[in-house]
């Protein structure tokens, strides 16, 4: 599976005409529409050591995990989202349905099935919460008037400076409405019940803040990209980003892996190309981040430009998302043998989510706040076929960032005897909720690895260990100098701090920066046919 070139294997020349810093979609999305309606040759540059950001695979003998990529919603032939992938993509990447209960959501011993289908979530919902049936109704009424005034909001982060100066207050008020409040503030508008409303966050870790932290606009986002179901890439994530390789690398631009930038180079305040941490320099008209906005304008920039200090400031009232640990599992059986069928599992101490982060924050010996348990091989069916009589599983609990920043600095594998004791007692717990849930497991399990924030620091270069970027809560989308636009001439940002968090929030954050990059509507491209050749 081709996954981009390794630095010191690449035979680059030293001028581009783009250059993007990281391969997450947002950057490979970048990269692809600047060649496609721009003819830009572009660089993309990896600092790990495969690329794909979030869509790449992670293996071991016998066995295969996707990292980041667990399922996506509005997959279904002829939606918008599906046409987005199979643009970019070239329409290489198949996709599987999961089973109709995609989302199975245990909270203290009460069971609810999220079901593929608007009308079943409902019918679901309303089974379990017969007295509630009006605040039901309403909810998805709420997250469908949410979602309608998206639209006009990321559009004014794509249309050209001057419009959105002039028109972006207007543009921007009605998704504002919702996006300033939050979860649980608009649930508790609607229904008293606290099990309801637990329920209906209870997919809060796809975009990482219980209900009274995160913005409404994610959770409405999330809540209905899911309504129609879900799908998984059939072969697995790594296979999205090795058709946007190769699309990339036949446009004339490179992928290239194991290549740390140590800073973007600007010179009378336009950006000129970047500056290699082995010394070298390469030079293009553009340079685009998918790095994140506050790894660009910390790490990537000098300290002493003046047009950033708003910016700078800005982003200091802004919290990184959450980390997480993740086990990932290898078991010595297929996936029929030991019953697994692919729905996911979201496991909750209790209803208040808020209360369980916030007890598991202060103490990590308190039970996970929510432990997520996925089933890749189940998912794709063309597992079997690479791994024989092997099947996996990925649990993943989300976690705070502080107690492992005492190991930020240290190496990858060499982190010592206590780093080495806590990721035991977590790996054990984490294991022994997946043989709670999955008992035919328990005979099975050949691999164990985890990773923790620290893990994600690493190999994501997120200064907390943070995997959805800035977190979602409502003073993230009141920041409007948040886009792809920055205060710097050629530089641009991509990924998910520009639009929104996950896989698809990153494609669109890719559409919109090279919109802003070419100066031309390429959100609505990117859901049509690519251009030939």
């Amino acid at each position: 599976m081709a996954n981009g070139t390794p630095y010191r294997q690449a035979k680059l020349g030293d001028t581009w005409d783009a250059i993007v810093i990281g391969s997450g979609i947002g950057g490979l999305t970048a990269a692809i529409l600047l060649g496609e309606y721009g003819g830009k040759r572009a660089l993309v540059l990896e600092r790990h050591y495969e690329a794909g950001g979030f869509t790449h695979t992670f293996r071991r003998p016998g066995y295969e995990w996707d990292v980041g990529l667990h399922y996506v919603g509005q997959m279904e032939e002829g939606t918008e989202t599906r046409r987005a992938f199979d643009h970019l993509t070239g329409g290489r990447v198949s996709w599987q349905p999961m089973p109709e209960v995609y989302d199975r959501i245990l909270i203290a011993g009460r069971t609810v099935e999220f079901r593929a289908g608007e009308e079943r979530l409902r019918e679901e919902l309303k089974g379990h919460f017969p007295s509630e049936s009006k605040a039901i109704d309403r909810y998805i009424a709420l997250v469908h008037a949410c979602n309608r005034m998206s639209g006009l909001y990321y559009a004014e982060k794509a249309v050209p400076g001057a419009i959105a100066k002039i028109a972006g207050g207007l543009m921007r008020a009605g998704y504002m409405r919702w996006a300033r409040r939050t979860t649980l503030e608009v649930l508790e508008s609607i229904t008293a019940n606290r099990e309801l409303i637990g329920v209906l966050t209870a997919q809060w870790g796809d975009y990482g803040l219980p209900p009274s932290k995160s913005s409404f606009a994610v959770h409405a986002t999330i809540a209905e990209h899911y309504f129609g179901g879900a799908s998984y890439p059939v072969g697995g994530a790594g296979m999205i980003a090795e058709a946007m390789i190769s699309r990339i690398e036949k446009m004339g631009g490179a992928v290239v892996t194991s290549a740390d930038v140590k800073s973007v180079i600007v010179q009378g305040g336009k950006a000129t190309g970047v500056r290699m941490m082995d010394g070298r320099e390469f030079r293009a008209e553009m340079v685009v981040s998918d790095a994140g906005a506050g790894n660009t304008f910390r790490r990537l920039l000098p300290a002493d430009m003046p047009e950033l200090s708003g910016l700078r400031a800005g982003l200091r009232g802004l919290r990184p998302s959450t980390g997480h640990v993740a086990l990932y599992i290898g078991l010595s059986a297929s996936d029929e043998e030991l019953g697994l069928k692919g729905t996911n599992l979201w496991v909750y101490p209790s209803f208040d989510h808020d209360g369980n982060v916030e007890r598991f924050a202060r103490n990590m010996d308190e039970p996970f706040p929510g432990v997520y348990i996925s089933f890749p091989s189940a998912k794709d069916p063309s597992f079997k076929e690479r791994h024989k009589g092997k099947s996996t599983i990925d649990a993943l609990a989300m976690a705070p960032y502080a107690p492992f920043a005492k190991w930020s600095e240290s190496r990858w594998k060499h982190r010592g005897d206590e780093y080495e004791a806590v990721k035991q007692q977590l790996a054990a717990r984490l294991r022994a909720e997946v043989e709670r849930q999955v008992p035919s497991a328990v005979a099975h399990i050949e691999v164990a690895e985890l990773s923790t924030p620290v893990t994600t620091r690493h190999f994501a270069n997120y200064e907390s260990g943070e995997i959805y970027g800035i977190s979602a809560t409502p003073e993230r989308f009141l920041m409007r100098e948040l886009g792809a636009r920055t205060p710097v001439k050629g530089l641009y940002l991509t990924g998910q701090d520009v639009a929104s968090l996950g896989i698809v929030g990153a494609l669109y954050g890719g559409a919109i920066s090279a919109s802003v990059a070419l100066k031309k509507n390429l959100v609505s491209a990117v859901g049509r046919p690519p251009k030939a050749g």
